[in-house]
């Protein structure tokens, strides 16, 4: 259906176990915005929810950690969370949240009518358990050594380190994160939803009717479906989260997945009675907005239980960004690695819109994209100060120079085809930037804008009216050349606010204070048009619409995030920070000949070496391996220079499976030591041997 009623909106619930970052808002808040008030301006029937997702293991995990609570541990970030959206113009009809007894009741209702309609399948199995503190352990509650890196504080379900995706059976030495105590099997009864009975009617919907969604989207779900779908738990053991609403399920709730995206059907319902005319009505559109980890809930669970339940709308879209990277690395809240929204705005009051340019600017909405310090700087200065600002301050100077300050008339008996074709491009960019808010290609759309202003910009440098103005003395009638420009370019300001509303609300909000008209001009039907601001009419002066963001204050902010960074060891939950410095690392778990066997330790010499561009900790090294040269990339960019490692012995783990770091694949591994003070050391052999040498 393409002729909707009515839209209704989500953007993904965050976790209520931290702050967010930037990598949050680029991944999905920022874009919803966006396409959120551009449909408010086409004053279409739209409905924006939100809210905070206060169940599930990582709020267990923060509580424990800080010694309170979990409802304390929501309470605080549920709070800090929405305000820092509000400050991030990020604006939700709602932002709610799980624990609300209305999410509560709707999820369980929801539950039960799957139940009742008999559509779960009750199964026993064994779950590890601790017996110290007598609690199922969820996969992040038990760390050991992950088996692809070595890294001793993996998690149940991934490895922070390598970033590879675990199942607790997988970890050596697994222990819980409860107490540290060796966790043991035991029987537990759940309900499975069975996926599979709906992995037919999810390929239609999906790979036939879909064809339109992001090919990465697509593409996941497609993996998803061609691998085969199995039934998936839909209850977990636990004391925090929605009860399961069934006779004798004491210390069972319901999987976080199961409960959460039902919370934008109870927000829906928090904000208005008539709830299920957004939820249940065939013309709605329902649109998600997500990251990329988030896909298969979106777009295979959560329909195939709304398809299961009956009577709700499905998603006609789910427009997933990639991930955003901070200065060549990955977000990692653990190690604090990430750019705190909370702290951005602490640290540049009154930039919200600089931020939100930023991020839209350089989104990761088809691949990764990283986020620099420095690219944010370059960005604000050459694309809004420089173009978008330079513009609309030139405008308004120089009509109040050169025209009294008010809005000149058009001489349409004078005009140059330049003129002509400058009032053109206004309908021109609104189509184009129209067209591609509605395909969700948000960056498309913000290029569109500056490269609007550029030309006016460009414009003014053709005809500059500062010149013909020094020709009045001799030319009275030249004044109609100037009044036609300035004319012109206040018209573009209009249009300009207009379309960059839906990107930078604050900073349309001021060029509307400077032009002295009303909200209502912002509406999307008055784009496009050239006679938006009256003749005669006053303006005010013009307002700097972008501060400079000074050298200093982006190296503060680099140092900030250094210095801020937590080693994984520093990060693991199970040891204290003077114990892990007193000790030396414990012993990893016994392996026989045979798991030793299958490793090839070569020795080779780096005959090259270099820095990954926009990644301070890598280097691009170049090995010879004697019978071939390898490419590896290694994380060693802050112990050594390129230029002092060329030529150096070192032993590679020949046999590791390729792995791609910031778009170079790595074949292999170097072996380094690192001592008590964090320092790396290259193991190599004493004295200079062939290369491609077997180690033993």
């Amino acid at each position: 259906m393409s002729n909707f009623k009515r839209y209704l909106v989500t953007a993904a619930l965050p976790y209520a176990n931290g702050p967010v970052h930037i990598g949050h808002l680029a991944g999905c808040y920022l874009p919803a915005d966006i396409y959120v008030r551009y449909q408010r301006a086409q004053k279409r029937d739209i409905k924006f929810i939100g809210g905070s997702d206060e169940h599930g293991v990582p709020i267990t995990i923060r509580a424990m950690k800080e010694g309170v609570s979990p409802q304390q541990i929501v309470d605080k970030y549920h709070a800090l969370i929405k305000e820092s959206f509000d400050q991030m113009g990020i604006s939700f009809d709602i932002y709610s949240r799980t624990s609300n007894q209305i999410h509560h009741e709707t999820a369980a209702a929801f539950f039960k009518k799957l139940y009742d309609d008999g559509l779960f399948e009750e199964k026993e199995t064994e779950q590890y358990y601790d017996e110290k503190t007598n609690t199922f352990l969820a996969d992040r509650y038990i760390t050991g050594t992950c088996p692809i890196c070595s890294n001793p504080n993996a998690y149940g379900d991934q490895c922070e380190r390598c970033g590879s995706s675990l199942s607790p059976e997988q970890l050596i030495n697994p222990r819980s994160t409860l107490s540290d105590a060796i966790p043991v099997k035991r029987k537990t009864k759940h309900w499975y939803f069975p996926l599979q009975n709906y992995e037919e009617w999810l390929k239609g919907w999906i790979l036939e009717g879909h064809t339109e969604w992001k090919n990465n989207v697509y593409g996941q779900c497609k993996s998803w479906l061609d691998s085969g779908l199995q039934s998936r738990a839909m209850t977990r053991d636990s004391s925090w989260g929605v009860k399961v609403p069934l006779p004798n399920t004491e210390g069972k709730v319901l999987y976080v997945w199961f409960d959460a995206p039902i919370g934008y059907i109870s927000a829906t319902k928090e904000l208005t009675e008539e709830w299920a005319d957004y939820w249940c009505k065939e013309d709605t559109k329902l649109v998600h907005f997500i990251g990329k980890d988030n896909i298969v809930f979106h777009c295979i669970i959560f329909p195939a239980m709304l398809k299961a339940h009956g009577g709700f709308v499905l998603p006609d879209n789910v427009p997933a960004n990639e991930f955003l990277n901070i200065e060549g690395d990955k977000v990692s809240t653990s190690r604090n690695w990430a750019v705190w929204v909370h702290d951005y705005i602490k640290d540049f009051p009154g930039c919200e819109d600089m931020l939100r340019y930023v991020l839209c600017a350089n989104a990761p909405e088809t691949k990764d994209n990283d986020f620099t310090w420095k690219d944010f700087q370059t960005r604000v200065k050459g694309e809004l100060a420089d173009k978008f600002g330079n513009f609309v301050n030139r405008a308004f100077v120089l009509m109040h120079k050169l025209c009294g300050g008010k809005v000149p008339p058009l001489h349409t008996d004078i005009m140059d085809e330049a003129d002509k074709e400058m009032l053109a491009e206004f309908e021109i960019a609104k189509q184009k930037v129209e067209t591609a808010l509605e395909e969700f290609k948000f960056r498309d759309a913000l290029f569109e804008v500056i490269m609007l202003s550029d030309k006016g910009n460009k414009y003014f440098q053709k005809k500059e009216p500062w010149k013909v103005a020094n020709t009045l003395a001799e030319n009275p009638d030249n004044q109609k050349l100037i009044d036609n420009c300035i004319h012109i370019s206040l018209q573009l300001t209009a249009n300009l606010a207009i379309m960059i509303n839906p990107f930078l609300p604050n900073t349309a909000q001021k060029m509307l204070h400077m032009m002295k008209v009303v909200d209502k001009m912002l509406e999307w039907e008055n784009a496009g048009k050239t006679k938006l601001l009256s003749v005669g009419y006053s303006l005010r002066a013009p307002e700097i619409l972008f501060r400079k963001i000074e050298d200093a204050e982006i190296q503060a902010q680099v140092d900030k995030l250094k210095a801020g960074l937590i080693k994984p060891a520093e990060a693991a939950p199970a040891a204290k920070a003077e114990e892990a410095a007193a000790e030396p690392d414990a012993l990893k778990a016994e392996i026989v000949y045979d798991d030793f066997a299958k490793l090839d330790l070569r020795v080779g010499t780096i005959v090259a070496a270099e820095k990954v561009p926009k990644a301070d900790k890598l280097l691009k090294l170049q090995v010879d391996l004697g019978f071939e040269t390898r490419t590896i990339v290694s994380g060693i960019a802050e112990h050594f220079k390129p230029e002092d490692i060329t030529g150096k012995q070192v032993v590679v783990v020949a046999n590791l499976a390729p792995r791609k770091m910031r778009g170079i694949e790595s074949n292999g591994m170097i072996l380094m030591a690192e001592d008590k003070t964090g320092k790396l050391h290259f193991v190599n052999p004493v004295d200079a041997i062939d290369n491609g040498s077997s180690v033993s």
